[in-house]
């Protein structure tokens, strides 16, 4: 280790004790030069602490810095900025840097121009800016090295940071030390190690600042830390947009164009466009198309730019449009020709055409998916989006001349948007309690190799609100163990093991324990962990279950309390913006954890958990309540540049989906059904259900020996929804990683199949009395022979006469259930729960390898 000379030495303890204080005037940067050889140094005559400086400069064009001693320095063209070593970055009162001034060669003998320390001008003229009062991250770039320095300039520790920062395009960055950096286009966010994570009061990350590669030695375009300007400065909006004109106009619509704003603090989000003073559109664009206008009638528009905060620009300078008068022409353009699709996704087709020709001039056109008109471009192709996966779309184009005479139709194009996944879903739920009793962790979901193999993962269940029918964190509440208790799970909810339960580093998917200080720990830290080792695993939020789906009629019930209710999910989870609670969340915390919303009402217009709300409305309601899930998702979409998904957990039961489901209209709306596939039969945990005779809990087929009236399977099931007009490409089975099981099972000759029983089995913990996990069944139910129903595909084992009698999904059911949906066409198939499976994935290997 290097030695630190004594006078330094005396230097570090003597600023080590330095309080946090306002910057003051009489803070100095004097330059000296001596040939190409330059010198700073900075001197602090005023009363208080200078705690934390840089100074900025320009140099003549062509000059540039090199051999820099005491500090780091970055050059942008004529621009540099100095960042002082960690040793002079805090100067008591009455202090100067020697004899550690910061120093450097010059490739010319020249002096800097335009030079200020901390926003002021190095002479100690002007006004002082204030110093920083939060945590701020002085970033340097040398040599394809990159580096922060976080700086902690309250009085308390802060116990956890991460910076969001974004590069010009084609920069790259690449070898994180002392903490992880992740790059998604030009946004690149750094997390901090452990050991770094926490920065005492008045400290800093050194000497163990996160650096990292990076391809073009260049500053941040925005960076922020914890949600706050990296270098402590309030936050700025975008300036003005300029040179607003409109290239084109009609006798109802006028396209405007605009030049783009300068980003403030903030990336730019998009733009509003304003008709006076009202709102007449927004843009992500810097152009637009304002339609629903009258003719012949004087307008004066303007433009605000908005960043990712929604904070606006001034407005740009206003300009007056006439729509033009109908009566000058009534000729219509040609039709437009050989409409065609270039690309599509999941979520959106690109369409092209030849364009239309038009004695005045062809405005735009108007492109109709069906016989609406989904949009209306200035040019020749268009992207459409806000389509469903899996759907076939019919698009005709109409040209719209400058008096809006519309053309004939286009040929028409059918097309059909691309599947939510290549190949097959593979939909896993995780559930919220597992770590406690289960003891089953994220972590396993990565041990077993399940995680590499599942393409989505349902975190299960997110509540509703009582009073407010909104989506319902920061709480934890329990629930009573009567299942049958109409109140079980009002408020209910476990923001403990959600956010704020510290994990142990055995606990932990990266093997880094938690220090009981982050914003974000629990079961959605570990998720975030799993997701950037798993990229490309979607996870989603499951609202509702079995307990907490009281109040979803109420909440779907009208228009306001749709939006609501939508807006609040969408703000808690997709946001990230957590209650605060323990400590734990705050705003942005879970932030890009949740790639969509998974909906598991049980059951809409339908009997489901003791005192649930049922309405006759609720069936349409729940059509309303999907629409605005997806009309708010697509609308976050727009200015996330990112399309979050959209599910469903539905029934299998014929008469509920008659009941609660529009199933071809809500299949323009989801991405996946993710059908039941089990709970058939079962005796319940509380003998409220079948308990006298057992059944199979999730046959492919009809059993022909199925006693009931009416004989449930898969096979029924998937052919209800595929009979109703839903892509079987929307389609997944549910699999049981888990048994229903009954007690005192007569043979009656059938080795129990459908025979009679004395009530639940005794169940893997005490409160779920006929339910073991897959692993716990075949592990503690002794001479629990397995058997394989090959004509209704069902798998079952029995200890004998008297015994016990199991129904689950094992390995050969999951290959017969799996070949059977891939046969049919259907998307993949959906597991309740991963923590029933054993430490090795052995089911879920089944459906990998059935799934490919």
């Amino acid at each position: 280790m290097r030695r630190i000379p004594a006078l330094l030495a005396v230097l570090v303890a003597v600023l080590a004790l330095a309080v946090p204080a306002q910057a003051a005037t009489g803070i100095t940067a004097s330059f000296s030069r001596t040939g190409t050889s330059g010198k700073f140094v900075v001197t602090n005559a005023s009363t208080t602490a200078l705690n934390g400086w840089s100074i900025k400069f320009d140099l003549p064009s062509g000059v540039t810095v090199s051999n820099v001693q005491n500090a780091t320095t970055t050059q942008n063209g004529t621009r540099v900025t100095l960042t002082p070593a960690f040793y002079i970055n805090n100067l008591p009162p009455g202090r100067n840097t020697e004899p550690y001034s910061p120093a450097f060669t010059l490739s010319a003998a020249a002096d800097p121009t335009a030079c200020t320390i901390n926003n002021m001008a190095c002479d100690g003229s002007g006004d002082p800016a204030p110093a920083p009062t939060g945590l701020t991250a002085d970033y340097s770039v040398a040599g394809g090295t990159a580096k922060f320095i976080v700086r902690n300039h309250t009085t308390a520790a802060v116990n956890d940071w991460s910076i969001i920062f974004t590069l010009p395009n084609g920069v790259t960055v690449s070898n994180g030390q002392n903490g992880t950096v992740s790059q998604s286009g030009n946004q690149v966010t750094v997390t901090p190690a452990y050991y770094n994570k926490t920065v005492a009061a008045g400290g800093s990350t050194e000497p163990y600042s996160p650096t990292f590669s990076i391809s073009s030695n260049v500053d941040p375009v925005t960076c922020r830390i914890n949600n706050a300007n990296c270098d402590g400065s309030a936050d700025t909006p975008p300036s003005a947009p300029t040179g607003l004109a409109s290239p084109t106009k009609t006798t109802r619509t006028v396209t405007l164009q605009w030049n783009a704003s300068t980003p403030g603090s903030l990336p730019i989000a998009g733009y509003d466009v304003y008709n006076g003073s009202a709102l007449a559109g927004s843009s992500t664009t810097t152009s637009t198309i304002i339609t629903g206008l009258n003719p012949n009638t004087a307008y004066s528009f303007t433009v605000r730019a908005k960043d990712t905060k929604g904070t606006q620009s001034t407005p740009s300078p206003a300009l007056s449009v006439t729509t033009n008068n109908p009566a000058d022409d009534t000729t219509p353009p040609t039709a437009p020709g050989n409409l065609r699709a270039t690309a599509k996704d999941a979520g959106s087709i690109t369409l092209a055409w030849n364009a239309s020709t038009d004695n005045r001039g062809v405005a735009n056109y108007d492109v109709h998916v069906g016989t609406t008109v989904k949009m209306t471009v200035s040019g020749t192709t268009a992207t459409v989006t806000g389509l469903a996966p899996s759907t076939s779309y019919t698009f005709t184009v109409r040209a719209r001349d400058i008096y809006d005479n519309v053309s004939a139709p286009s040929n028409a194009l059918t097309e059909r948007t691309g599947d939510i996944v290549a190949g097959h879903a593979k939909v896993g739920y995780f559930v919220q309690w597992g770590i406690y009793g289960r003891q089953y962790f994220v972590r396993n979901l990565d041990t077993s190799g399940s995680a590499a193999k599942l393409t989505h993962l349902n975190y299960a269940f997110a509540n509703i609100d009582p009073v407010n029918l909104t989506c319902l964190q920061g709480v934890t509440k329990g629930t009573t163990p009567n299942p049958q208790d109409p109140n079980q799970g009002d408020g209910a909810g476990d923001a403990e093991a959600d956010y704020s339960r510290p994990m142990s580093a055995a606990q932990s998917v990266d093997g880094v324990a938690d220090t009981g200080w982050e914003p974000l720990r629990g079961n959605f830290n570990q998720l975030k962990k799993l997701k950037a080792k798993h990229p490309h695993l979607k996870i989603l939020i499951s609202l509702g279950g079995w307990t907490y789906s009281k109040y979803f009629s109420p909440a779907a019930a009208t228009d306001a309390s749709r939006k609501k209710f939508v807006s609040s999910c969408i703000d808690t989870y997709i946001k990230g913006n957590l209650p605060t609670y323990n400590s734990a969340g705050g705003p942005g915390s879970a932030a890009g954890i949740f790639d969509g919303i998974d909906l598991d009402w049980e059951w809409p217009g339908a009997e489901g958990h003791a005192g649930n709300i049922v309405s006759p409305n609720d069936k349409v309601n729940n059509s309303l309540l999907i629409e605005e899930f997806r009309r708010q998702l697509d609308a976050l979409g727009a200015t996330t540049g990112k399309r979050y998904q959209l599910t469903a957990f539905t029934p299998a039961d014929p008469a509920k989906m008659d009941a609660g489901w529009e199933l071809a209209r809500v299949g323009q709306s989801l991405d996946i059904f993710n059908v039941q596939g089990y709970d058939f039969h079962g005796a319940g945990s509380d003998n409220s259900w079948e308990p006298n005779r057992t059944g199979h809990q999730g046959n492919n087929h009809v059993d022909v020996d199925d006693p009931y009236s009416f004989h449930f399977s898969n096979e029924v099931a998937i052919q209800k929804y595929l009979d109703a007009g839903v892509s079987p490409r929307k389609l997944t089975i549910g699999l049981a990683f888990y048994g229903r099981g009954w007690q005192n099972v007569t043979d009656g000759g059938k080795r129990g199949e459908w025979q009679a029983a004395g009530g639940a089995a005794p169940g893997q913990f005490p409160e779920e009395a006929g339910t073991r996990g897959y692993s716990n069944l075949i592990a503690s139910v002794p001479n629990c022979t397995i058997h394989h129903d090959t004509q209704a595909v069902a798998t079952y084992c029995y200890t004998g006469n008297g015994g016990q009698w199991w129904s689950f999904d094992d390995t050969w059911s999951i290959q017969q259930k799996t070949a059977w949906l891939r046969g049919k066409g259907m998307l993949g198939a959906m597991i309740w729960e991963m923590s029933g499976d054993t430490s090795n994935g052995t089911l879920m290997s089944a459906v990998a390898t059935g799934l490919p």
